[in-house]
């Protein structure tokens, strides 16, 4: 079995956000405009630069859903933590193999100024360590979102306005993950993560052991878009300015500098998270994708915490936009 399980295990990145936005595109009522309008009001925000003068930490509640058919896929609590360790460094810019960024690009590298906990209090306000354990029958599930819920075989949602929810499992078709970005409903709120591409021990296996998986996962939680756009050709755009314009996925391992779409002499920016290179290549998020998450956690992710200096705050940020809140 476990030799059946490592052929089956993915090479190259495949994460299935697209997908499921196009399904959702096609499926949800106002979903359409409810992202346009989100898209609208992040290009706005930043233009006005608000994000520059913010001290506070975002803080996210995570509660690790982890739904298991065979004994190796009940991953550790251990493994749970190196996650949310990996989480940590990434989005505040403290990840030590920053240090490996080509000179062109150290100037775009910026701290997201997010940070992640396992929660420890659950919805019934009983004490928790934040992580979930479910047994299920399906041997593996895809990105129709089964494994969201306890009546396909998976775990239902904590409340998306209060959690992160993070799903954990036996994936199919070589999936690495996925994610819903804002404006999705609250059911399904979350990101998803096959569990050898999950934190950076245990079943944590090559070359998506470091835990990359779910920084790019959280990444479109939190509205930002694959670097190239989904479109291949050099007609692709994240909506981010700093982001130059690729032609399409990197993968792999690629060197410095990797040309495309008229970007030399620096070329491609590979190393960003939102790429698909393996996880011991991307270490970056760029200012112009921390100033879109800002937006997003100004708008319709508002009612997460902030914590400013030594002391944690309720975080307020409901400023007449009417962005859907999940």
């Amino acid at each position: 079995m476990a030799d059946a399980v490592a052929r089956d295990l993915p090479t190259t990145r495949y994460c299935a956000t697209p997908d499921v936005y196009t399904k959702q595109l096609a499926e949800q009522p106002g979903f359409a405009e409810a992202r346009l309008a989100l898209d609208v009001e992040s290009r706005q925000m930043v233009a006005r630069g608000i994000f520059a003068a913010q001290t506070g930490i975002t803080r996210i509640p995570v509660v690790v859903h982890v739904i298991w058919n065979n004994d190796d896929q009940n991953l550790s609590d251990e493994q749970v933590r190196s996650q949310i360790d990996v989480l940590n460094q990434d989005f505040r810019k403290t990840n030590p193999d920053i240090s490996r960024l080509p000179e062109a690009f150290k100037a775009l590298a910026e701290d997201a100024q997010v940070e992640f906990a396992l929660a420890t209090t659950d919805p019934n306000g009983a004490d928790t360590d934040g992580i979930t354990r479910t047994h299920t029958d399906t041997t593996s599930f895809s990105y129709d979102d089964a494994i969201k819920f306890d009546s396909s075989g998976g775990k239902d949602a904590w409340p998306a306005d209060a959690y992160l929810n993070l799903w954990v499992g036996r994936l199919g078709g070589r999936l690495l993950g996925y994610a819903q970005f804002p404006g999705g409903a609250a059911s399904t709120d979350g990101v998803v993560i096959l569990n050898t591409a999950f934190g950076t021990v245990g079943t944590a296996s090559s070359p998506f052991g470091l835990g990359r998986t779910a920084t790019h996962e959280i990444g479109h939680w939190l509205n930002l878009n694959h670097i190239w756009g989904d479109e291949p050709g050099c007609v692709g755009t994240d909506k981010v300015e700093d982001t130059p314009n690729q032609a399409d996925a990197n993968t792999g391992k690629p060197e410095f500098p990797h040309v495309s779409c008229n970007n030399a002499p620096s070329g491609d920016l590979f190393v960003d998270y939102m790429d698909y290179v393996d996880d011991d290549v991307m270490v970056m998020f760029s200012a112009g994708q921390v100033a879109r998450m800002q937006a997003c956690l100004e708008g319709p992710r508002n009612t997460f915490e902030i914590l400013t200096d030594s002391y944690v705050t309720e975080k307020n940020r409901h400023r007449g936009s009417g962005a859907d809140t999940n």
